[in-house]
């Protein structure tokens, strides 16, 4: 007689496959359905449009730019946080997770406010560069930054924590300067778990909605991103336009994490 070693095995993965099911696969099946009662003809005038066009370049470009823009600070924040020792690195440890907790609508009405044109940070910057933030592309990339940096941390500071400190040793040992050890052997080790990182904050924020309408400004071909503009066809009653939109942002989304897992598994074959 056959003796499993985890009782009620089969129950468990049926009840939790059925779960995956209702929460995840059925909604998508339905966005991959929904665009084609307009037939290919309209999906593909729904998405040739140039508002369309401009609204997913938008989205998938200022993410894109958060999360290449929050590698080298994400990657310094976990280093801190796991090597070096200083007041205030556990406070600085618990707001990492800021951005986890804060609810994103709260989180746009602050950032809109610091970086207005007569905010704290947008009036000295408005001043001494001529850099206007909010209500621009640019202010999309400030807000998605802040929801995609913790990713990049959280993801980091275990490999970071496990590294240990004997690789750096036996390279100072030979003569490496610091700076050498770092780009020689850490950085290498972090390399699969930065584009890991990098993924999971680009597809933080290629979605993200609530810090970005109060930062954007959502002019139409300027600062209007992808998720409003499905908002804006939902409201018109334009369900299958929503949708598609909605399923091209899904296969832009998994050709890209796709090609970020092949990278990661070339780089970790390197380090092999």
């Amino acid at each position: 007689m056959t003796v499993r070693a985890i009782p009620g095995f089969g129950l468990s993965i049926g009840i939790a496959l059925l779960w995956v099911s209702l929460i995840v696969l059925v909604p998508l099946l339905a966005l991959a359905v929904k665009p084609w009662e307009m037939g290919l003809a309209g999906v593909l005038r729904s998405l040739s449009e140039e508002r369309v066009l401009a609204s997913l370049a938008l989205s998938f470009g200022t993410a894109a730019l958060a999360g290449l823009a929050s590698l080298p600070v994400g990657l310094l924040l976990a280093y801190a946080i796991v090597r070096l020792r200083f007041p205030g690195r556990r406070i600085l440890d618990g707001m990492v997770d800021l951005p986890f907790a804060l609810p994103t609508a709260v989180a746009g009405i602050a950032l809109t406010a610091l970086f207005a044109p007569n905010g704290w940070l947008g009036a000295p910057l408005a001043a001494a560069f001529g850099w206007k933030i909010a209500f621009t592309p640019a202010g999309i990339v400030v807000a998605l930054v802040f929801v995609a940096l913790p990713f990049i941390v959280r993801t980091v500071e275990p490999v970071l924590r496990d590294l240990g400190r004997d690789a750096e040793e036996a390279a100072a040992t030979l003569g490496a300067t610091r700076p050498q050890a770092l780009a020689r052997v850490v950085l290498p080790a972090l390399a699969p778990a930065l584009v890991s990182g990098f993924g999971l904050g680009f597809a933080r924020a290629v979605g993200e909605y609530g810090s970005v309408i109060f930062i954007a400004g959502n002019m139409p071909m300027v600062s209007e991103i992808a998720p409003l503009l499905i908002v804006i066809r939902l409201e018109q009653f334009d369900y299958a336009g929503a949708a598609a939109v909605g399923l091209a942002m899904l296969v832009l989304s998994f050709a890209v994490l796709l090609a970020l897992s092949v990278l990661q598994r070339l780089l970790r074959r390197g380090r092999a």
